[in-house]
């Protein structure tokens, strides 16, 4: 599942520039390498109202006249080009999930991205480096060997017996990066991102960025924040992150706590599984699971697959369902779209008997595998963040976070397990500062109750940076983009347009039950 989100080490380009700055005798410029050139963008037509064009950048910003690659860029023009501010500049998150892919499929949704907003501005997304469209991240040499690594990945081990072929599938995934994938690898962290999106800012032609990320995209922003922050117009942090706690860990904790487990996603899981029984229960036939006590029923549901698999009847024929497959399905939460469906599934696995009846085992990833997300994933994640490099560590956490957390306690100690083997580093990543005064107050948008980025989290995030104020939505999913409320987007339109914040104790709440058809 996408939970989660990550973040940064390296070569502190901030600090070595306030030192030469602070020293008799040394000039400013002398710190770091010229800005590239911002290159010409030409805008074509690509079906449904969009443009796109490609942007070439440095590879690696050190050398910046050196290698280059490529980024692939899409643009949903404003509808009132008299009343244009600029460009709003979108990231998606992940890390890897294609900006082109998404702005087709979400750049309309008014929740997101309202008429009003979309009037003001144009609204532009990218593929990062490393990922789809863009110069791109290939451990494989063909889809036909990445769908059959994929397929036959083992699924996240909900108790310590499944813990040795994961773990030796992820280092194979790490391994076969490392071998293939070619020296992309050392120049894909989140910083040189953020150099890109200064270049395409430039290239624009905006003075200063206009920016909304979400999920992982809060780090990006977070990291241009401290590397420019006197080129900000405006920057809406969506479903956002501990800062300090993603690159290196509170306390140099990094290197033996857990990405995830130090960022606590195991009880914002938790705490919106609770939420997801609450809004069953309140939305009764319109929910599957809601009958009698929908708590016990899991409950009932997770001994019962403890004690072995359960098959269920499915569209193709039966399924069989493991304590591992429940616990990864059940903690997809992000999305409220997807909770009618995961209530149905909870409902048949009640209603069923365990059983070692062969039937063909169900997939927990409701994906295939067409795009590099799987792997820019891990290259831009432990590229970022600090993490165990001893697996014996994984297991321990795992196993402590189950008695914290039951149930989704080991999914926070073992979602990233690929990096432990990670090889490949960026010497430009970026750990901090992360307080540099910002040319405008930030915008941190959260929900109550978030699986991916839990509201403490946000909140500590906030708190590292120099100008930031959080907005709570009362309401649970990850980020505004999976929680609609039409109530937080006028929020986040007023500021993006006239910088105007709200007002204090103001929230706002989902548009609806996710359980209940409009």
């Amino acid at each position: 599942m996408p939970t989660a989100l990550t973040r940064r080490a390296g070569r502190l380009v901030v600090a070595v520039l306030a030192t030469a700055l602070a020293l008799p005798g040394v000039p400013a410029d002398a710190a770091t390498p010229p800005e590239p050139a911002a290159p010409h963008l030409t805008w074509s037509d690509c079906q449904d109202g969009f443009q796109c064009s490609t942007a070439p950048v440095p590879l690696d910003y050190d050398q910046p006249t050196g290698a280059q690659i490529q980024l692939a860029l899409i643009k949903l023009p404003a509808t009132d080009p008299a009343k244009r501010i600029g460009t709003l500049f979108v990231n998606f998150g992940g890390p890897g999930a294609s900006g082109l892919q998404r702005l087709r499929e979400r750049g309309k949704w008014p929740w997101l991205f309202s008429p009003e907003l979309r009037s003001r501005f144009d609204v532009v997304s990218w593929d990062p480096r490393g990922i789809a469209n863009s110069t791109a991240v290939r451990c494989f040499d063909t889809e036909a060997d990445q769908q059959a690594f994929f397929g036959s990945f083992p699924e996240m081990p909900g108790d310590p017996s499944g813990e040795a072929p994961f773990f030796a599938a992820s280092k194979d995934l790490a391994d076969r990066c490392g071998q293939k994938a070619g020296n992309i690898l050392q120049h894909v962290s989140t910083a040189n991102t953020a150099r890109d999106l200064d270049v395409l800012r430039r290239a624009v032609g905006d003075q200063k960025l206009t920016y909304h990320g979400i999920s992982y995209g809060t780090f990006l922003g977070a990291v241009y924040a401290n590397l420019f922050p006197d080129r900000i117009r405006a920057m809406v942090f969506d479903g956002s992150m501990d800062f300090v706690g993603s690159a290196t860990g509170h306390d140099g904790t990094g290197r033996t706590v857990p990405l995830d487990t130090r960022q606590d996603v195991p009880r914002g899981i938790s705490d919106t599984f609770d939420q997801f029984l609450k809004q069953c229960t309140a939305a009764g036939p319109d929910c599957a699971f809601s009958s009698g006590d929908p708590k016990a029923k899991w409950t009932e549901i997770m001994t019962r697959a403890q004690r072995g698999p359960i098959t269920v009847p499915g569209a193709d024929g039966p399924e069989t369902w493991t304590y591992s497959g429940i616990i990864n399905t059940a903690g997809d939460l992000s999305d409220l779209r997807g909770w009618p469906d995961i209530a149905d599934l909870l409902q048949r696995l009640y209603d069923a008997r365990t059983t070692v009846t062969a039937a063909r085992t169900a997939s927990t990833t409701g994906e295939q595998y067409t795009s590099n997300r799987t792997e820019a994933f891990n290259a831009i994640q432990c590229t970022d963040s600090d993490v165990p490099a001893d697996p014996a560590i994984y297991s321990r956490y795992a196993a402590s976070e189950d008695q914290r957390v039951p149930y989704f306690g080991r999914i926070g100690a073992l979602d990233m397990m690929s990096c432990a083997y990670w090889k490949a580093k960026d010497t430009d990543r970026y750990t901090g500062p992360w307080n540099r005064w910002t040319s405008a107050p930030i915008l941190v948008i959260n929900n109550r109750y978030d699986p991916s980025t839990p509201l403490h989290g946000a909140q500590d995030g906030a708190a590292e940076l120099a100008r930031a104020k959080v907005f709570v939505t009362d309401g649970f999913g990850h980020s505004s983009m999976y929680a609609p409320s039409t109530c937080t987007e006028q929020v986040k339109r007023n500021y993006l347009i006239s910088g105007t914040f709200p007002a204090a104790g103001k929230t706002c709440g989902l548009d609806a039950n996710p359980f209940v058809t409009q």
